[in-house]
Parts: structure tokens; C-alpha cells; sequence
């Protein structure tokens, strides 16, 4: 891996912690769930040749700190965050951006709220449950994972996330082991410590979010909305392909799951490098 050039950014109630890798055009990867800026280690090298490659840890995560630790989260902030990104290391012109998960759900924010600084944005498996018909059934969900966080603990409020974003008919049986990449085996261990924060102000926040669909509509030029091969019926998946159906316009499918970024690094940068030229 090559060194990155490191920085720390404040940003209102913030320090964001942000790393860059090589030259041309930006490129802003908004990463998902708790793995922040190292969740990308396994692509920004090979995107670096084409592009001046830009991650952060979102606030609250890993190396980005809150002024206030019991601060609620808000999914305008975190898209604010990331425009800030934007406008120190590309002023002047529009970025490409990739998000991830919670970080797609930012990134449509973004998009909706500061159209101008995205030249295009591709949003991987964002689960904005509430576009959904079903959306009174995914209110119920969150509302369970909280009740079991703060009166059971972390752990069988992960439980009962996980049961609530499997596939109808997924039994409960456990799946093949998916081996990963060294790099990314030992970034589960440091980020298990961000568990507690994703669960308790990431989850109930951003998935409760609406994105603004007429927004969306008059912007989808800009969109490319994307799901994992792997997570056909899950949960994440089906809000990216509501939104594909709604808006017209294609939906790509990535390697692997929710997590094919870790999984799958290689063809997953290859075809987001892919996505971005189209």
C-alpha cells in the first residue's frame, strides 16, 4: 500500500480524521457501518492511479472525534461533513463519490442537498428503508434493535439487526466462512469498538431517513445506485433496487454481499471504476 497524506478536518461539533492517495480528479469514499477510512485500504491504491483518492472516518468513528460524546446523530451533518471534505480538496470543481451503507445514505444527501459539487455518485446498498412499501415493518425492526441494545446489551441487539436484514426463508443456520484478505481480518478486531456508536445513534438515525425522491428524479444523471450480487432479497439490497425502478434508471450489481468491498476488493474496484466512466 502506498503512504497516504493524513489530515484532520474540523467541521462543526467535530474533528474529522481524512487520508488522500494520488492525482487527478477527486474521488470521496464515504465508507459504511463502523470500518471508517481503512474499510477502503483494499481499492483506494489501485483508484489512485486514475484519480486523487479522498477517505475519512465518519464523525463519532475510529479517529474522528465528537465534541459532545452523547451528541445525537444526524444524517445532514454527516452529508455536511462530507461536503467539507469537497470543498477543501476540490473547490473548485465537482467530485466523483462512492457510498457505502449508512455512507450512501449520506452521500444522497449530499447529492440532493449540493447537486453542483457531485459530478456523478454511486450509492452501494444505501438502506433508506423508509422509500419502501413495507416501511411500517422496518420502523418496528429499529425500534426492537434499540429496546434489546438498551436493556440486553449489544450483542442480541446485533442479533436481532442481523435476523431482521437476512432474506425472507434465510434460515438461521450459520454460512459458508468467507475467508478475507489479511487487511481486512484485522480491521474487524479494531473496529468492533464503533459497534456500540453504530448501534445506538448510526442505526435509528440514518435508517430512519426519507431521502427526497423528486430530488432524486430530477438528479438521476448523477445516480448510479448499486447492490451486491450476493445480497439478492436482503434488506439493503431492496431499497437501491425500489429506487433503480422508481427512477428509471439501472441498477449494477457488485461482487459479493452488503460487504462486497472487503470481500471481493479487486473486482469491486474494477467496477467502480467502471461505474464512474460510463
Amino acid at each position: 500500500m502506498t503512504d497516504p497524506t493524513i489530515g484532520s478536518l474540523r467541521v462543526n461539533g467535530a474533528t474529522l480524521h481524512y487520508e488522500v492517495r494520488g492525482h487527478g480528479p477527486l474521488l470521496l469514499l464515504i465508507p459504511g457501518g463502523t470500518g471508517g477510512a481503512a474499510s477502503f485500504d483494499g481499492i483506494a491504491d489501485d483508484l489512485a492511479a486514475e484519480y486523487t483518492v479522498a477517505t475519512y472516518d465518519p464523525r463519532g468513528m475510529s479517529r474522528s472525534t465528537l465534541d459532545d460524546p452523547e451528541a445525537e446523530q444526524r444524517v445532514a451533518e454527516h452529508a455536511d461533513d462530507a461536503l467539507r471534505i469537497l470543498d477543501l480538496l476540490s473547490p473548485d470543481e465537482p467530485a466523483r463519490v462512492f457510498g457505502s451503507s449508512s455512507g450512501a445514505i449520506a452521500a444522497l444527501h449530499l447529492l440532493t442537498a449540493h447537486p453542483e459539487r457531485i459530478e456523478r455518485l454511486v450509492a452501494h446498498e444505501p438502506p433508506v428503508v423508509e422509500v419502501l412499501p413495507d416501511a411500517p415493518e422496518h420502523r418496528a425492526l429499529i425500534a426492537r434493535v434499540q429496546a434489546t441494545f438498551h436493556t440486553e446489551g449489544l450483542m442480541p441487539a446485533m442479533a436481532v439487526l442481523a435476523a431482521g436484514l437476512k432474506k425472507d426463508g434465510d434460515t438461521t443456520e450459520p454460512k459458508a466462512e468467507i475467508k478475507l484478505p489479511p487487511q481486512a481480518a484485522a480491521r474487524v478486531e479494531r473496529t468492533m469498538t464503533n459497534l456500540p456508536y453504530f448501534v445506538g445513534r448510526i442505526v435509528p438515525s440514518f435508517m430512519s431517513y426519507a431521502p427526497d425522491l423528486h430530488r432524486l428524479e430530477a438528479l438521476s444523471n448523477r445516480l448510479v445506485l448499486a447492490c451486491g450480487q450476493g445480497s439478492r432479497g436482503e434488506l439493503p439490497y431492496r431499497p437501491a433496487a425500489f429506487l433503480a425502478e422508481r427512477l428509471s434508471t439501472e441498477l449494477r450489481h457488485f461482487p459479493g454481499g452488503h460487504t462486497g468491498l472487503t470481500t471481493h476488493p479487486a473486482e469491486f474496484g474494477e467496477l467502480l471504476r467502471k461505474a464512474f466512466r460510463a
